[in-house]
């Protein structure tokens, strides 16, 4: 089915918006991966609201160009699906990177994070990260240990303090 004019501009719009607003776009070969691969893998996304574009390398040149996202052509030169997240940086390499081990025609190329295009070893790094809420637990974990530090400090200068008068108290009382 060829497409017209019309719907490849329709299409190349969308790809600049999603390449413009996305945090992170990951990029699979997908050649030669059976439909019930390729549909749980949508599924599985689309539970993250992860959204997975197959599209014609012509128009992902173009939209790529127009965001100033600068891709090796020998990717762009392969049969290519992209999971757009705008939401998480990680959650596309995760997944993307877990379907891959599982199906052997699915081949991780790269990713794009916050606009700029990373090869297959970022979205093994990213895959590898804790979630974003364990995170932000070890960021708050580590800014609150000085904090609880100087209390626990304060609080042994009030208890020495404390025992000091107590055991002056019960010697004057003796």
């Amino acid at each position: 089915m060829a497409l017209t004019k019309e719907k490849k501009k329709q299409m190349l719009t969308e790809l600049e918006d999603k390449i413009a607003h996305a945090k992170a776009a990951v990029f699979v070969e997908y050649a030669g991966t059976k439909v019930m691969p390729m549909q749980e893998l949508r599924k599985s996304l689309r539970e993250k609201k992860i959204i997975l574009r197959v599209t014609k390398n012509t128009l992902l040149r173009k939209a790529l160009e127009k965001n100033n996202v600068k891709v090796d052509d020998a990717i762009l030169d392969k049969q290519i699906a992209v999971a757009f997240d705008t939401e998480d940086e990680v959650n596309p390499a995760k997944i993307l990177y877990e379907k891959a081990k599982e199906v052997e025609t699915l081949k991780v190329l790269g990713t794009l994070v916050n606009g700029e295009f990373y090869g297959p070893e970022m979205v093994t790094q990213l895959a590898s990260m804790p979630p974003r809420d364990v995170l932000v637990a070890q960021v708050v974990g580590t800014i609150n240990a000085p904090i609880s530090g100087f209390v626990n400090v304060l609080a042994g200068n009030l208890r020495g303090l404390v025992n000091v008068l107590k055991a002056h108290q019960e010697k004057m009382g003796n």
